[in-house]
Order: C-alpha cells, then sequence, then structure tokens
C-alpha cells in the first residue's frame, strides 16, 4: 500500500493521511473519510500504475487525486472478481463490492485533474473486519471471489453494466 487517503468531503481530491496511518471500521470505511458509511462503496482503491500513466499523459496527479482512499502497488485489482477478499497489513479484511463506477456529471476531480481514470479503474469495498493499516502495509488475496458481492444493490451492478454498453466506462 504506497498510501492511505482521505477527505471531509464527497467529490474532492484526497490528501494522505498525515502519519500514515488510519483506523479502518468494520462494516462502515476509514474513520476520516468522508466516504465511509454502511453502503457498498466503504473503501476505494486505485493503482499507483494507474497514476503514473495519467502523469505520463501530462496530468499533475498524485496520490488521492482521484478520490482513492487506499494507493496500491503491484497488485492487479482490476482481474479479482467481486466478492474478492483482500487483508490489508496484518488485521483489516476487505470484499471487493464493485470494480469501477458510472459518472454522472463530471465532478470537481475531473475539472481538477484534468481527467478522471476512477471509474475505469477504480475498485471499491466493504469492510468485513476493521483494525488499523498503515502506508507500506501488505494487500494480499485471501480469498478470489465468485464475480458477486453480497453486499453489491443490484441496482449498481445494472448501472455498471449500462454503463459499459454505453462505452462510457
Amino acid at each position: 500500500m504506497v498510501s492511505i487517503n482521505t477527505s471531509a468531503h464527497k467529490g474532492t481530491r484526497k490528501s494522505p493521511v498525515a502519519d500514515g496511518h488510519d483506523t479502518v471500521i468494520e462494516q462502515f470505511g476509514l474513520a476520516t473519510d468522508a466516504h465511509a458509511g454502511h453502503w457498498h462503496r466503504q473503501v476505494s482503491f486505485l493503482a499507483a500504475e494507474s497514476i503514473q500513466t495519467a502523469q505520463a499523459r501530462g496530468l499533475d496527479v498524485h496520490e488521492g487525486d482521484f478520490g482513492e482512499n487506499f494507493t496500491t502497488r503491484g497488485i492487479n485489482l482490476l482481474s479479482l472478481p467481486l466478492g474478492t477478499q483482500l487483508k490489508l497489513g496484518s488485521e483489516v479484511l476487505v470484499e471487493i463490492s464493485q470494480i469501477g463506477k458510472a459518472c454522472h456529471t463530471r465532478c470537481a476531480i475531473y475539472y481538477l485533474a484534468g481527467d478522471c481514470i476512477f471509474p475505469h479503474e477504480g475498485v471499491f469495498g466493504v469492510v468485513l473486519k476493521g483494525g488499523e493499516v498503515y502506508a507500506g502495509d501488505d494487500i494480499q488475496v485471501i480469498k478470489l471471489g465468485d464475480g458477486t458481492c453480497s453486499f453489491t444493490p443490484a441496482e449498481a451492478i445494472e448501472e455498471i453494466e449500462q454503463a459499459r454498453q454505453k462505452g462510457t466506462l
């Protein structure tokens, strides 16, 4: 894990936590993040490699700028099916609940960064077990999913599928 990022408000860039540490609350998300809550997108992930690709295209972006909670490196999260369980550090267990997202409007992140890769490359999860996380922690695949996640509402799956069919995702 390269960076842990949070924000006080939705639709804004996140900033790396000052001491590289945060608490993840079971069935809720990061203690200090606006997106935490009782829903299927409690935490989010984006690969550092994706951010580097955006930088190579000339965008002035860094960890957290696309709104991700966890900036990762060396794990291809997009290849993992829904329901896959990830262990963050020594305590936290997260289940992948959504890959990508439909954006209905261009949010502040799009205008600040000049583009948004998160709809295509972001991954969301639900916290099965909380605990402490630190920048530099390992992320391990504990169990591969079967392509479903009981926490993800049918409407969210349908919305993603429609966006893919339209070519907007």
